[in-house]
This record gives C-alpha cells, sequence and structure tokens, in this order.
C-alpha cells in the first residue's frame, strides 16, 4: 500500500508543488489550506496524472483547534502518515507597532503553535512505528533579525532551531526532521505580505518547483537543515562573520523598503 503524507499550504507555492512532487513519488495524499477550490483544482489534476489517491481538507489552521482536526481526520482515522510537509505560513510587512496585533497573532499561531502541535501530534505515532518524515519549512530570515518582517523572521528562527533540536533528539531512531530554509522564491508570500518589489528584483527570485525538490531531497536523504540554492547559502553562511547591527542593518535595507 502506498505512504500517505500530509501538505501544509498545498493550495499554491512550495507546498503546490512539494504534493506534486510527492506524488511523483508514489505517495497518497492529504492536501490541507484554506481555498477548498484551489485543493480540488490540484486534487483533479494530481489524480489525472498518478494513481495515487489525494484526500482534500480545507481548514484555516491558525484557527484554535484545527491542528488537532487535521489529525483526528488522519491518524485518529486509522490512516498512517508517513510525511508531514509543514509549510503552511504567511509574513506581513511593516512595523510591528504599526501592525494591527490580530494580524501578528494570526500570523504566530499559524507560523509557530500550528506548526509545533502538528509536529507534536503525528512524531509520537512516527516514533511508536520508528518511520517518518517531517520537514518543517523556515526562511533565510531565520538566520537574521529582520526590519519590517521582526515578527516573521523569529517564528522562522523557532522553526529552524525547534527542527534542528528535534533532528538531534532523534538521531537514533528512523524518523528524519529537516528544516527548508527558502530564500526569495515564487510563491504569494510577497503579495500576501504586502511588499512592492520590481521586476529586476524577481528575477533573482527561485522557481518554487525547484524549492520544494531541494527540500524533499534533503528529507528522505537524512539532511537536518537546508538553505535553497547555492547563493543563498554562501550568504548565510557569510552572515557569522559579520556583526548582529550590521546583519540587523543590511536586513532592513531590503526588507524594510
Amino acid at each position: 500500500m502506498p505512504s500517505t503524507a500530509i501538505v501544509t499550504g498545498a493550495s499554491s507555492g512550495i507546498g503546490e508543488c512539494a504534493a506534486r512532487q510527492l506524488a511523483e513519488r508514489g505517495m497518497n495524499l492529504v492536501i490541507v489550506a484554506r481555498r477548498k477550490e484551489r485543493l480540488e483544482k490540484l486534487k483533479e489534476e494530481i489524480e489525472a496524472k498518478s494513481k495515487v489517491k489525494v484526500e482534500v481538507l480545507a481548514l484555516d489552521l491558525s484557527a484554535e483547534g484545527a491542528a488537532e482536526r487535521l489529525y483526528e481526520a488522519t491518524e485518529g482515522a486509522g490512516t498512517e502518515i508517513e510525511v508531514l510537509i509543514n509549510n503552511a505560513g504567511f509574513g506581513t510587512q511593516g512595523q510591528f507597532a504599526d501592525i494591527p496585533w490580530s494580524k501578528s497573532s494570526e500570523q504566530m499561531r499559524l507560523n509557530i503553535f500550528s506548526l509545533t502541535e502538528l509536529t507534536h501530534r503525528f512524531l509520537v505515532k512516527m516514533k511508536t512505528r520508528d518511520r517518518g518524515y517531517i520537514l518543517n519549512v523556515a526562511s533565510i530570515g531565520a538566520y537574521m533579525p529582520v526590519a519590517g518582517y521582526a515578527t516573521y523572521a523569529a517564528g522562522k528562527a523557532f522553526v529552524r532551531n525547534f527542527s534542528e533540536a528535534l533532528a538531534h533528539e532523534l538521531r537514533r531512531t528512523s524518523v528524519r526532521v529537516c528544516c527548508l530554509c527558502p530564500g526569495p522564491t515564487e510563491t504569494e508570500f510577497i503579495d500576501v505580505a504586502g511588499q512592492k518589489i520590481s521586476a529586476v528584483e524577481k528575477l533573482a527570485f527561485m522557481s518554487a518547483d525547484r524549492c520544494a525538490r531541494i527540500g524533499l531531497r534533503a528529507l528522505f536523504g537524512g539532511r537536518r537543515l537546508i538553505v535553497s540554492g547555492f547563493l543563498n547559502t554562501l550568504m548565510m553562511f557569510w552572515l557569522r562573520f559579520f556583526p548582529r547591527r550590521v546583519i540587523t542593518w543590511g536586513a532592513a535595507l531590503f526588507m524594510e523598503k
């Protein structure tokens, strides 16, 4: 019987591409996002091309109890989940004091608390079976303070550190946890965040398909952490040699405008 994977934030971007690539690997899917119409369209496209089964769950994972509902609809109902892709998330550009608290709170509930709860719920079962894979999607923002995206970058730093710590805790098991840190990627992130960028800046963006492929290759290859793309990896390496104030200034120069 084919294994089953959950992909959150599957209605677009990295999540959508990850779902397609997992289907190419022969995995059944549970795809999760708020936009049911997009999920249904993705389900039709995947099932028309592959022999896998795709289940659609329209959920707002920032809502109270949503992570538990996802668990109960899958593992709780007897569907063994071998792969969990925690991709759902968003950012909001602006000065922290100017962003409504309701928006910052929603962001942190989705990017941090929901991801952590889902990881815990499914990890317990994976450890019992001594088999499973979890990919947590962070950002290169996890490596630095980012003015204009203060709570988003701080949340992604949590995801990165949390994932690496779990990977170490699980080192003597057959459960693997990996953190993917994308750089600029062709997704809806910028539009949702409200940031304006030029056409020239967009030329530097990686495709969502390539980013997802990098993440999945790292996950199934046993990596604990992966930054998408050589230039992003090189930039994150060199950051360690600069003072924090310089890093904060540089990040603000590009992201605060």
